[in-house]
């Protein structure tokens, strides 16, 4: 079969044609990878304050990736750019939940907020997406998918809470964790909505298109930012931060998931979430210096076979 979801002058998947068994095999390859796209943004979230504001970074970052995706995607693009501007408003309404909601007010939460906090509210995303998925797009989950989806929640939580469980009622709420509850919520409506609007465009000229309503929506708020005092000027080390942002957790992790969420489901890739702890903690190890302990082990335990559960037992539903 010819895979009509994968643009066809797209340079980043080299494969023009691929069967439905070789598109299974390398979506169900990008649920376990997204995550580690992602954990590049906690780098970026630590470096960021003192260098370059929120809505700075956001516009930035999906500036940079939507010219590398529209210069990727240019022929499809014009190809459909009646149908594009038909549904501009769609552009506008993704691009506000993904790039803005998702990609600034995050890091807002972050200045009054724990990371505890921010992991227990975002652990709760897949579930939102999961259950979304199965009432408002008709998706079924086997019962074995639905135990995945416990087991992985549970082995969040046991990372966040470093196995602690008698802290959970320890946490304080503040502020913050109101930006993040935002932001957690505007990427379930981002995920649902993409699925719900049908599109002809393939994922990367899709993305394209969603950053620049995004990056329309961002401006003002840039504008904004800027007037502020205190605000930092732009730096080589600004620079740096929303290369990264673009190409890792913007182009690498939002490309696949989108692309995978066509092949396998909402609700199926929506638990790739679940593997974000463990990639953070791996980053972290890695670059900032902090140990592996008991607590990401036994939580691996818990959030690998989950996920496994669920990208294998599954039946797509066109």
């Amino acid at each position: 079969l010819v895979n009509n979801h994968i643009d066809r002058d797209n340079k980043f998947i080299k494969v023009l044609y691929m069967t439905s068994d070789q598109r299974i095999r390398l979506a169900t390859l990008f649920i376990w990878i997204t995550p580690a796209f992602w954990a590049v943004n906690y780098l970026v979230a630590r470096k960021a304050p003192g260098v370059i504001d929120p809505y700075s970074l956001a516009l930035g970052r999906w500036a940079l990736a939507g010219a590398i995706l529209g210069y990727w995607a240019r022929v499809e693009i014009r190809q459909h750019i009646s149908q594009i501007r038909e549904v501009w408003f769609e552009w506008l309404i993704l691009g506000t939940l993904g790039m803005l909601i998702c990609g600034a007010w995050v890091y807002h939460g972050a200045r009054t907020t724990q990371a505890v906090n921010i992991a227990l509210i975002y652990s709760i995303s897949p579930v939102m997406i999961s259950i979304t998925a199965v009432i408002w797009l008709g998706e079924r989950m086997s019962i074995l998918q639905r135990v995945g989806v416990a087991l992985s929640l549970l082995g969040v939580f046991h990372v966040v809470l470093r196995g602690q469980w008698m802290h959970l009622g320890d946490v304080q709420w503040v502020v913050g964790d109101f930006w993040v509850l935002a932001s957690s919520t505007a990427w379930a409506i981002f995920v649902i909505l993409q699925k719900k609007w049908a599109s002809p465009l393939g994922a990367t000229a899709r993305l394209a298109c969603i950053c620049a309503g995004g990056c329309l929506m961002l401006i003002p708020c840039v504008i904004w930012e800027i007037t502020q005092p205190n605000t930092p000027p732009m730096s080589v080390d600004a620079l740096v931060l929303v290369v990264a942002a673009a190409l890792f957790p913007g182009i690498g992790a939002y490309g696949s998931y989108s692309w995978a969420q066509k092949v396998l489901g909402v609700s199926r890739v929506s638990v790739a979430l679940y593997l974000s702890p463990l990639w953070s903690a791996v980053v972290a190890w890695l670059f900032l210096g902090e140990h592996l302990e008991i607590h990401h082990l036994v939580g691996a335990a818990m959030i690998l076979p989950g996920v496994a559960l669920v990208t294998r037992q599954w039946k797509k539903i066109s």
